[in-house]
């Protein structure tokens, strides 16, 4: 617990100091192979569910071997090796500064620049949005990619070392790939996507707990209570609905994709989000960073003196 808590530590102070690898993320080569992988066993479109769990193993497969071999080298490489997986993984301050890209021109009232950078952050159709809803997909990006890029990664790391990290961010690159209901992907990324849920079920929660805490807490938890189960994403719909309630703004909603509107749940609740709203949801993901370090560290105290045998 010690080791690993000091790993979580040096990654998160490593991504401060540096931030996300320009290049050569090991993330985009993985990427590459998967898209090579799903080349070959998905031919336009056809293929189905056992092709797709076929190229979920064999994508994950060499990714958990990996993890194995620098599991097993000894001190002080291991933990170098852990804190750099850590810190390629964790993409906190990658997603501080997408957030950032979008707020500023927000405020300098440059909407088409705005329009611009959030489309590289959701998926849905950004041409034609106002500061409101531009402020809005924003913050539900923030939200949910902390979830995924941030704490479901320290999560399996401290839950399962190396091996649950990259398990986790191998899936969830994956999902992000491979999980649509398109024509192309509908039966081919279903593996992809259930793993990807089994995988941030628990974590997901732990996140929307962490947000609740970190914010308005007796808001965060009843929206939670109230609206998760409404969102489309079992695993999503607690995060984001926690992390409206406790920014106290109402996000959700109607919204334009690339295949027409959608008229989704609404979540949290107060006013209706703004530019000052995309900084405020970065501080409350710092927050709860903060407490799940300090909980960890909590826990490691505990775990040593129990091991000592006792607390006195």
């Amino acid at each position: 617990m010690a080791v690993a808590l000091l790993s979580c530590l040096l990654a998160l102070v490593l991504d401060f100091l540096v931030g996300e690898p320009r290049r050569w993320h090991p993330l985009v080569g993985l990427g590459w192979y998967a898209d090579r992988i799903e080349a070959a066993l998905n031919p336009s479109g056809r293929g189905g569910i056992l092709a797709g769990g076929l190229a979920t193993v064999l994508v994950v497969l060499p990714v958990i071997g990996v993890a194995l071999v620098a599991s097993a080298l000894p001190w002080p490489y291991g933990l170098v090796v852990a804190v750099i997986l850590l810190w390629v993984c964790i993409g906190h301050s990658s997603l501080a500064e997408h957030g950032m890209a979008v707020y500023q021109p927000l405020m300098d009232e440059d909407l088409e620049t705005a329009r611009e950078r959030v489309g590289m952050m959701v998926s849905r159709n950004t041409r034609g949005l106002d500061e409101e809803a531009i402020a809005k997909a924003t913050t539900e990006s923030l939200l949910e990619n902390g979830a995924d890029a941030i704490f479901a990664s320290l999560f399996w790391f401290l839950v399962a070392g190396l091996p649950g990290l990259l398990l986790h961010r191998a899936v969830n690159t994956l999902d992000a790939m491979w999980g649509y209901r398109s024509d192309r992907f509908n039966r081919f990324g279903r593996v992809a996507a259930r793993l990807d849920d089994a995988l941030n079920w628990a974590p997901a929660r732990l996140t929307a707990l962490g947000y609740a805490l970190a914010g308005r807490t007796r808001m965060a938890l009843r929206c939670w209570k109230t609206q998760a189960r409404a969102w489309e994403s079992p695993n999503a719909g607690p995060v984001m609905a926690a992390g409206a309630g406790a920014l106290g703004v109402r996000l959700g909603g109607r919204a334009p994709y690339h295949d027409g509107w959608r008229e989704r749940p609404l979540l949290g609740h107060g006013e209706l989000p703004d530019a000052l709203t995309i900084p405020s949801a970065i501080t409350l993901i710092q927050r709860s960073l903060v407490l799940w370090m300090l909980a960890v560290a909590i826990v490691t105290v505990l775990v040593e003196a129990l091991g000592r045998g006792g607390l006195w």
